[in-house]
């Protein structure tokens, strides 16, 4: 009998998760299209000092109102022309950009320690601890946001730190909630009560055991609370209760120009 060799059987793979992640990105075009957007403001926020013209504090009455370079009387020496007190518009426009990423990222890290703690703690307890927790979420959720914003900030004043730490105090509550709801899901998994089996202390088991598997829902959440973020600070600004001249901001910068649109 005669015996033939085995030939090997080549191994078929299948695509890696870091693949499959990879393909559903560069498949998703509002992704895409988004992330390249972000992606040129970020860029352009960072090299602000070497990409501005101009010092956008730097001031010259004799050639304020400057028009734009599309206009007749625009030179390109201030492509998108000064303000009312002879800034560059461009430069402004830049450091605006900075101010804008800076309270973005700072009122999402305050607000997003605070009510990841909160739902953490929540959804992990239960019982009384939740109840309490709860109530806290649900009163904040019971007062209007921007009516407190303006208030605080009216009888404080205005400035940068004043206004990332009032959003960081009053925009907590969707992480609350949110970690709150995924802690419940997480919490009842096999690897959790094994934890608790083996004697991890509390602290261990929610920052090894259930942070790492809810990170994806935190990220989703401060993702639209820094947008959330920067549109309050514009709207703060806008009014006069923000980013107070000269600092560079979008909703100054907004407020300021409205009166020479026409």
């Amino acid at each position: 009998m005669e015996f033939r060799p085995i030939q090997p059987v080549e191994e078929i793979l299948g695509p890696s998760p870091g693949q499959l992640l990879r393909r559903r990105i560069l498949g998703h075009k509002g992704l895409m299209i988004g992330g390249v957007i972000l992606g040129v403001i970020t860029l352009l926020a960072i090299l602000a000092p070497v990409l501005s013209p101009h010092d956008p504090y730097s001031q010259s009455l004799t050639t304020r109102l400057a028009k734009p370079f599309w206009h007749g009387e625009g030179t390109w020496t201030h492509p998108l022309g000064k303000d009312h007190v002879g800034r560059d518009y461009l430069s402004r426009l830049l450091y605006g950009a900075r101010i804008s990423l800076l309270i973005g990222f700072s009122v999402a890290l305050i607000s997003g320690v605070i009510g990841t703690a909160l739902g953490i703690v929540a959804g992990y307890f239960g019982g009384r601890v939740d109840m309490v927790i709860t109530f806290i979420i649900t009163l904040r959720l019971s007062i209007p946001f921007v009516l407190v914003a303006v208030a605080v900030v009216g009888l404080v004043g205005g400035s940068l730190k004043v206004v990332i730490i009032v959003l960081g105090l009053l925009l907590w509550n969707r992480y609350a909630v949110v970690m709150r709801s995924a802690t419940q899901q997480v919490r009842n998994q096999d690897y959790v009560p094994a934890a608790e089996a083996v004697g991890c202390a509390t602290a261990r088991i929610l920052l090894s055991e259930i942070m790492p598997n809810i990170v994806n829902n935190l990220v989703v959440v401060a993702t639209l609370e820094m947008a959330n973020a920067i549109l309050l600070e514009a709207a703060l600004s806008f009014l006069g209760l923000g980013v107070q001249p000269p600092m560079p901001s979008w909703g100054l910068m907004i407020s300021e120009g409205k009166d020479f649109l026409f």
